[in-house]
């Protein structure tokens, strides 16, 4: 980042830099000339700029037009709307599944069909709303006929989910469906030996829950999966 963008930064976070009159250029401006010669200061606004850490103009906003907008991958080119996520953007409990769906994809919203119904009763099953929690996916686009997401298009919203978790900054993750879990865990492991573990995610504990979609076509696993929500919530309270 050039100088002056720099300067642009540190005027917009209210950081006020000194500098000469006498010399046009923001990048050869001098500071003033300290006094204290016991402790000597930068002499030129690049060395105090390059003392500074890189400004980070991420934020929500900007992550989620980002999104909006994206082309890194061919799906791009299948999608109707991109799905960001839905939920309290600051919430301690992060839920991430694999991908939207058709209903997901019409309507730019994660988990609305009848699997995300099923989603929302497990999660007040545990204490909680929809609007307590932020639910998002591994890809931010439909994969055509909800097939499994391509290995260059979960590399291609990966970065995009890893900003979203550091400004999240979740108490605790539910990896919600086998491809999710084998996505953040960086596995091949099946679903039945992640289940009831906690995992790590950047110090962040991971639990691994059964994905609702497969819980409408599997009934007697669903309590297993009330079995998991409870784990996650003693692995949540062990925290408080």
């Amino acid at each position: 980042m050039d100088n002056v963008l720099r300067l642009q930064y540190l005027e917009a976070m209210g950081i006020p830099v000194w500098v000469s009159k006498t010399l046009p250029k923001a990048d050869s401006l001098e500071l003033e000339a300290s006094t204290d010669a016991a402790s000597p200061e930068p002499e030129t606004v690049a060395e105090i700029l390059d003392a500074l850490p890189e400004a980070a103009p991420d934020d929500w906003g900007s992550l989620a037009a980002e999104v909006a907008a994206c082309t890194r991958c061919g799906l791009c080119t299948t999608r109707k709307n991109t799905v960001f996520g839905a939920g309290d953007p600051h919430a301690d409990w992060l839920l991430i599944g694999e991908g939207p769906g058709q209903q997901e994809d019409e309507q730019g919203l994660p988990f609305v069909g009848v699997a995300g119904q099923l989603l929302t009763e497990m999660i007040r099953a545990m204490g909680l709303s929809r609007e307590q929690v932020f639910i998002t996916n591994i890809v931010k686009c439909r994969p055509p006929n909800n097939r499994d997401p391509h290995v260059d298009e979960v590399a291609s919203c990966n970065g995009y989910l890893q900003r979203q978790i550091a400004l999240i900054q979740p108490k605790i993750i539910l990896a919600v469906g086998r491809i999710a879990a084998q996505t953040l865990l960086d596995t091949t492991a099946p679903l039945a030996k992640l289940r009831g573990k906690v995992h790590s995610l950047n110090n962040i504990p991971v639990i691994v829950v059964y994905h609702p979609a497969y819980l409408l076509r599997s009934l007697p696993e669903k309590r297993k999966a009330w079995q998991d929500l409870q784990f996650a919530l003693r692995v949540r309270k062990e925290q408080q």
